[in-house]
């Protein structure tokens, strides 16, 4: 049972917190249970014993795991993941997601408040969006999510917290595999991997990936192309680089959003300004990555890294015409449209530094980030350039430096104490043409955020954690440059407080069977809180403004269990999480909820496996209702899925199929945000239908 190891064995809080050995009373798991692993394995090993150490919630998916289902985006990966609220709008790479409540705006294509970081190095711009890139889960072993304050040891200064993700490398998958999937809606994906071992001190893994899909809905497909590199060098006395390479190509049509009538008479269409402007998000990336680590010796370990990568945005986006004479021989006008074309350049840095001495283990680390944007915005016609109508020259400085001492105070209780230092720059340079007037908002941000957190052993395999945590987000340039102060003004930063709670552990259930869970509660108040509110001058567009308060707090829950049933094993999972987010007080809101999020959803499954490799079980989701609007008199009613998945594996081959939406509910995946939303409004993305995918991975040798 391994689905997604977010509640640990507390032997790997005890052998973490005491040192090379574990505390008396602490309930070790007994000797046979040690294993010795290198490479990925261990980093995973690792990254549980950093959970188990971690005052919050914070959740490990093992990718493995995930060759069990169609993984057709990041949403399928963050699925049973409690607190992030993740959903494909249309089925294929474009997904929104949010995290404790981040990102609830009008204008969710930047994706802001979640840093994403590929073996510890971002993928998130210096200015925090991610709007261009977003991690393919499948190029990862595994994915190590940490919400809200928790990503501190990330050094991420996001109100939604951090996802890194972590490469496979050929230490422990050397061989060569193929893996293809197919299903509905003309999907279609195939991976070709080959990993070998250089010598006793040298490895490299190559992966070659290409996917189709066709789309449910009309404007809608998307065509992939990745090629995903690692090459690892030892040099001896504890000396270990790894280079990584990633050239991606990725085509999308976007199909657009849809009113509550269309959607209920033709969920399938497009909306007709998608097809008139030809909506598309193509994006063309390179990235280069190199980590080192050195242990320099049982107490002290250094890590290091540096990545650059650069990618080409083509982005036709709006498309506004007015029919001025009505169902008349007159051509709709155009009244305004956008076609975004830019080459950016994002560097990035981090350093690590490990180090234990009697009872307290010492982090100091370091991240440092640029981003550029270089390139304009133009008329938008059928999807080609019409005309020139701003430069755009961006960029954006982030420095992120943390101290950590994790202090056992007794053989059962580990007191975490922290600070973060972070200072950003940010800078929008925008001209008009033809008039070559420039706006040219620019600002420092600089904040300093402690933290002081406690994880408690209980025994018998529990332990219970909390913390009280400072929250600081800067803007992005896209914030910046949409500002409703017009000109050169500037945006303050989001602040606030979090205090959380939880408790987690795994523990018999007699006999075989196991039962773990990892539970929190958390409450945050917020100032400045940054949101993308409608323009009542221009309803349909948005503008960026400080709100002065809000809240958000919640309940996050996932409990899973592998129970003896007969000749097999019954593994029910469940991934609860309860959403309290909205304005406190606020002189145009009130007390409003704050849209986007559901007030709750509810995910899991109950998978049934025999020895021989057999499973199969039901999978299901409940998402609650959601506001479309900050004045909350629009909304989106909730749903219930049914799906069913089943498969087979052995040494060798692994085969699956993934039924999907069951009764062919017509429901609504994501929808857009406005002031005070009505039923002409064209804001809805509907879900996906009854659909069925089949994958099937072969070892070579």
């Amino acid at each position: 049972m391994k689905q997604i190891h977010s509640a640990v064995p507390l032997s790997a809080l005890a052998l973490l917190a005491g040192g090379a050995q574990a505390q008396p009373g602490a309930r070790v798991a007994p000797a046979e249970e040690t294993v010795v692993v290198t490479g990925t394995e261990a980093a995973m090993a690792d990254a549980l014993a950093e959970i188990a150490l971690t005052p919050g919630g914070a959740t490990l998916i093992d990718i493995e795991d995930l060759s069990q289902r169609n993984v057709a985006s990041l949403a399928d990966a963050l699925r049973y993941v409690p607190g992030i609220w993740s959903v494909s709008d249309t089925g294929n790479d474009g997904i929104f997601f949010s995290s404790r409540g981040s990102n609830l705006d009008a204008t969710d294509w930047d994706m802001n408040g979640v840093k994403l970081l590929q073996d510890g190095l971002p993928v998130t711009t210096a200015d925090g969006n991610n709007h261009n890139r977003i991690v393919d889960p499948l190029a990862a072993r595994y994915a190590t999510i940490v919400r809200g304050a928790n990503a501190f040891r990330y050094g991420a200064s996001t109100l939604g917290g951090a996802v890194n993700f972590v490469t496979p490398t050929a230490e422990d998958e050397a061989g060569t595999s193929l893996a293809l999937t197919a299903g509905s809606h003309g999907q279609t994906l195939g991976r070709f991997t080959l990993g070998r071992m250089l010598g006793e001190s040298a490895d490299a893994l190559v992966t070659v990936e290409g996917k189709r899909w066709d789309g449910y809905r009309a404007h809608n497909a998307q065509d992939r192309a990745g090629l995903y590199g690692n090459a690892g060098f030892g040099f001896g006395d504890g000396l270990r680089t790894r280079f990584y390479l990633t050239a991606l190509q990725n085509d999308q049509e976007l199909p657009g959003s849809l009113t509550r009538s269309q959607l209920d008479a033709d969920p399938d269409r497009a909306s007709q300004a998608a097809v008139d402007g030809n909506y598309q998000l193509d994006v063309d990336t390179a990235r280069l990555a190199n980590r080192t680590s050195w242990q320099i010796d049982a107490d002290r370990r250094l890590d290091f890294g540096l990545s650059l990568e650069q990618q080409a945005l083509y982005h036709p986006i709006v498309w506004v015409a007015v029919d001025f004479d009505g169902p008349g021989p007159a051509p709709p006008t155009e009244v305004f449209s956008l076609l975004i074309d830019t080459d950016h350049r994002d560097v990035g840095t981090m350093l690590r530094y490990n180090h234990s001495a009697g009872d307290h283990d010492f982090v100091l680390g370091l991240n440092y980030g640029e981003n550029d944007v270089e390139g304009g915005n133009y008329r938008n016609l059928d999807g080609r350039p019409n005309g020139l109508t701003t430069i755009v020259d961006n960029s954006a400085a982030t420095a992120e430096l943390f101290a950590m001492d994790r202090w056992r105070l007794s053989d059962t209780t580990m007191l975490i104490l922290a600070a973060q230092s972070v200072s950003a720059e940010r800078e929008v340079r925008s001209t008009a043409v033809p008039s070559g007037v420039q706006t040219n908002p620019n600002a420092s941000y600089q904040r300093l955020n402690p933290r002081v957190g406690v994880v408690r052993a209980l025994g018998d395999g529990a332990s219970l954690y909390g913390n009280l945590s400072r929250l600081f987000e800067p803007p992005t340039n896209f914030e910046l440059e949409d500002n409703v102060a017009g000109g050169n003004a500037t945006l303050a930063p989001m602040r606030g407080g979090v205090v959380e709670i939880g408790t987690r552990g795994e523990r018999s259930a007699g006999g075989s069977s196991r039962f773990a869970w990892d539970v929190s509660l958390y409450y945050a108040e917020i100032d400045d809180e940054i949101l993308s509110v409608e323009d009542p001058g221009a309803p349909g567009t948005s503008l960026v403004t400080n709100v002065d308060r809000t809240v958000h707090a919640g309940v996050e829950a996932l409990i899973r269990a592998s129970l003896a049933a007969g000749a097999g094993t019954l593994e029910p999972l469940v991934s609860v999480t309860v959403n309290d987010f909205g304005f406190d007080g606020d002189p145009a809101y009130g007390d409003n909820e704050l849209p986007a999020a559901p007030d709750y959803f509810v995910r899991g499954e109950l998978i049934y496996r025999r020895p021989a490799g057999y499973f199969v079980g039901p999978t299901f989701e409940r998402v609650g209702r959601r506001w479309a609007d900050f004045a909350n008199t629009y909304r989106v009613e909730s749903h219930t899925l049914v799906g069913l998945r089943a498969g087979w594996s052995n040494e060798r081959w692994r085969a699956y199929a993934d039924l999907r939406n069951l009764t062919d509910e017509a429901y609504v995946a994501s929808h857009s945000v406005r002031n005070a939303a009505s039923a002409g409004d064209a804001i809805l993305n509907p879900g996906e239908p009854l659909s069925a995918y089949f994958g099937v991975e072969v070892r070579l040798d």
